[in-house]
């Protein structure tokens, strides 16, 4: 099993693999376009090429995250009421704007064993690159919100784990086993249940905790991969740094919601201020014209235009 995350440049693009990645054209397919793998391929393959291409996607990220919390919150709801064929419509979405590959909040992955099956093959089928599967009790409970979880039994997620991989014909999809334990027991309780994990073939672990010691912890005790959410407020004033986590094992810090809060802010604020008639200081004079702009350049309008006027001109 080979992951497809790498930590925030922690490649070493001196020292490349003898057997990279640059010539696999199923990875070299999924997280780059046209262009760039032109590029890979004008480089004879160079794993240099392909690590550097990748460090410089999408500002230095190197994978994207459906959070089903913030999925919840953005219909009204919470991840409770989500279902699976939800969120792999919102992924076809992604991937047809993005190459970047995506990880997918299972949460409790929508059933038991039995149903885990069905669970992974709409995972493949709708080209997610991992999906993330935690101890929660299903029907999920809106407690989990407020700080409450409610978990089942260790030998009931380990079974999940096994199916997941028994059914999974998606040899690059990274399953990644999430246990809440922490706030329900321990820390102790966490890292046992995390072990167990990883022997019954999760590919990669993620005990959630968002003490900065307890990652340390969590980072001496568990072998990686492993993956973490990053600190709401961001890295700057935060114990460790990314470099810090990923020498610790961490491989994937995923934001999982505080984009979205941003959003809520800017929308909040930009109506507050029409209804006030008071001008919006977040965008300031002129701003929602050049940020109209801004958000036409990133959905290719340009490229649009330019098809409509070579192919319609008689029309």
């Amino acid at each position: 099993m080979s992951t497809v995350f790498v930590g925030n440049d922690v490649v070493d693009l001196t020292n490349p693999r003898t057997e990279g990645r640059a010539t696999d054209d199923r990875f070299v397919g999924r997280v780059f376009d046209a262009d760039e793998q032109e590029s890979i391929r004008a480089a004879g393959g160079s794993d240099v090429e392909l690590w550097s291409r990748w460090a410089a996607k999408e500002a230095g990220f190197k994978a994207l995250y459906l959070s089903g919390g913030s999925l919840g919150w953005l219909k009204c709801v919470t991840e409770a009421n989500l279902t699976l064929p939800e969120l792999a419509g919102v992924a076809l979405d992604m991937r047809a704007a993005c190459k970047l590959p995506i990880i997918l909040d299972a949460g409790g992955g929508w059933g038991d064993p039995v149903h885990v099956h069905r669970t992974i093959a709409l995972t493949e089928a709708a080209g997610f690159a991992a999906i993330e599967i935690e101890d929660q009790l299903l029907p999920r409970r809106v407690e989990h919100h407020a700080g409450i979880d409610h978990l089942i039994p260790l030998e009931m997620m380990l079974k999940k784990i096994a199916e997941a991989r028994a059914a999974r014909t998606d040899p690059d999809l990274v399953i990644i086993a999430r246990t809440n334990a922490r706030r329900v027991h321990d820390l102790d309780e966490a890292l046992r249940r995390a072990e167990a994990f990883h022997k019954a073939g999760a590919d990669m672990l993620f005990v959630h905790t968002r003490n900065a010691e307890e990652m340390r912890t969590v980072g001496e005790r568990l072998p990686p991969p492993l993956m973490t959410f990053a600190p709401s407020d961001g890295f700057a004033g935060y114990p460790y740094s990314e470099r810090d986590l990923a020498g610790l094992g961490y491989r994937l810090a995923a934001s999982s919601g505080t984009a979205f809060a941003a959003m809520i802010k800017a929308v909040r604020q930009s109506y507050e201020c029409l209804a006030q008639g008071k001008p919006d200081p977040f965008l300031g004079p002129g701003g929602a014209d050049r940020e109209m702009k801004a958000a036409q350049r990133t959905t290719g309008l340009d490229r649009l235009l330019e098809i409509e006027r070579r192919t319609m001109k008689d029309g």
